[in-house]
């Protein structure tokens, strides 16, 4: 297949929209507000807004169009790494080949005491993380380790994030019933791309771009892309990521289940000062809200990289996804069993523990949603889409999130969250107007109360 990103027809798209007349800054955006998605030439001229009138509407007009998608609900995960060996020399990256410390990988039993410290803290959602080695972390072994997740306890959805590979590989991945598939492309600009992958199996551009093509191609539905925001021009990334999206819709039938938006952060063995003076706060918002109007229908993730008010104010604004209680390092959920710190692969600036991020969105009146329901129920890839563009999203998403923030509250809540989702609770009920409907989820939040778990619709 031929690259779908040219560096020049971006530049000269950026170029052309950065004298866009006030007046079309306010058509696009009146456009943006409709919730359809926005041509490459509309989401230069977002990028190129830089007053603060208009950029506080861009702000408004990308929270609206959420809440109109979405409604209140955030859904919660966490990353879980159980091997930090790797052949690349990604220069960003803790876990990368000249970092000198004791590697490892987790043994089944490992593996299993990360689970039971995750399920303690209630996650049933969760993104499996490795490095690339074919030797110390072959595929066989995270084959090994989603089965050992499984039955470990109650974890119903695992996203993966392994290394660009085979479409025979994706093949054995989808018959692991994993999730979303995720892979990062770092950064779509190639000469960037190249020089920070260097002598690295990563650093194959093309291999990279096209994994969720391979992906999509063995079966995979849902696949999520991300961008790494500080290797290079936001502006450039943004617009390629857009458009690597629409090559997945025009040559698969479609697009990114999720998108993620890390910012570089510090990490061992690298130095911010290296990677030029990255993305302000500013800008960062500017990203995440026009990621949200250009891709409406894809859920847009942030981890904890990011600090609690960076969090809570993107939640308002385009976020539909968070990581809570998040650990970087290989066996850093039960570290005590290991003599030595596990090394991270970046620094985490949310250190809230998932009860405290519960009651955060709760007080803001999110609906923190642990649901798996779709992925289960076959709602996936173009299915869920079709669901998602008729609207329809919240007669299912909606109370599936209650029942399991209510199945959440039973297991692990203490008074004080108890009664912040019980009285949560009812005044999301009021909103419902059909009583069949109401009566449903009235019935089955009984069956949660009386301890019967994992209900859905």
């Amino acid at each position: 297949m031929e690259p779908f990103i040219h560096i020049q027809e971006i530049e000269a798209l950026l170029h052309q929209t950065a004298s866009a007349t006030p007046r079309r800054i306010h058509e696009v955006l009146d456009h943006a507000a409709l919730g359809k998605g926005l041509s490459f030439e509309e989401i230069g001229v977002l990028l190129n807004i830089e007053d603060d009138a208009s950029l506080n509407r861009l702000f408004q007009v990308a929270g609206d169009v959420k809440s109109k998608i979405y409604g209140n609900r955030v859904v919660l995960f966490a990353p879980l790494y159980i091997s930090d060996y790797c052949k690349n020399n990604c220069t960003y990256c803790g876990y990368k080949r000249d970092n000198l410390f004791p590697r490892r990988k987790l043994t089944r039993e490992e593996i299993i005491r990360e689970v039971q410290v995750l399920e303690a803290l209630g996650h049933k959602r969760l993104a499996l993380e490795v490095g690339e080695d074919e030797v110390n972390c072959p595929l066989d072994y995270v084959l090994e380790a989603i089965d050992w997740i499984y039955e470990a306890g109650d974890i119903r959805r695992i996203n993966v994030n392994v290394a660009a590979t085979t479409v025979e590989n994706y093949r054995r991945l989808k018959e692991k019933k994993i999730g979303t598939y995720i892979l990062f492309q770092e950064t779509y600009h190639r000469p960037t791309y190249e020089n920070l992958h260097p002598q690295s199996l990563k650093g194959d551009y093309e291999r990279q771009l096209f994994a969720h093509h391979r992906a999509m191609e063995a079966g995979i539905e849902d696949v999520g892309g991300g961008v790494l925001f500080g290797l290079y021009d936001y502006k450039f990334e943004v617009m390629a990521m857009v458009m690597h999206n629409a090559a997945l819709e025009k040559d698969r039938g479609v697009g990114f289940h999720t998108v993620s938006v890390p910012r570089l952060k510090k990490a061992s063995g690298m130095s911010l000062d290296s990677f030029g003076k990255g993305v302000s706060d500013r800008e960062f918002k500017k990203i995440v809200t026009i990621l949200r109007l250009a891709l409406p229908y894809a859920g847009i993730i942030l981890s904890t990289r990011e600090t609690e008010e960076i969090r809570t104010d993107l939640i308002h604004h385009g976020i539909s996804q968070v990581s809570a209680g998040s650990q970087t390092g290989v066996g850093s959920y039960n570290e005590s069993a290991f003599e030595d710190k596990p090394t991270t692969q970046f620094e985490v600036s949310d250190d809230r523990s998932p009860m405290e991020v519960i009651k955060s969105l709760l007080k803001m009146g999110f609906l923190p949603s642990y649901c798996t329901a779709c992925y289960r129920m076959g709602r996936t890839g173009d299915a869920f889409m079709e669901i998602v563009r008729a609207g329809k999203i919240g007669e299912m998403c909606h109370p599936n999130a209650l029942l399991t923030i209510n199945e959440y509250a039973l297991q692990y809540g203490d008074d004080e969250l108890k009664e912040l989702i019980a009285s949560f609770t009812l005044s999301e009920l009021e909103k419902i107007t059909n009583p069949v409907k109401k009566q449903k989820l009235i019935d089955a939040l009984a069956l949660v109360n009386q301890g019967v778990k994992d209900l859905y619709v």
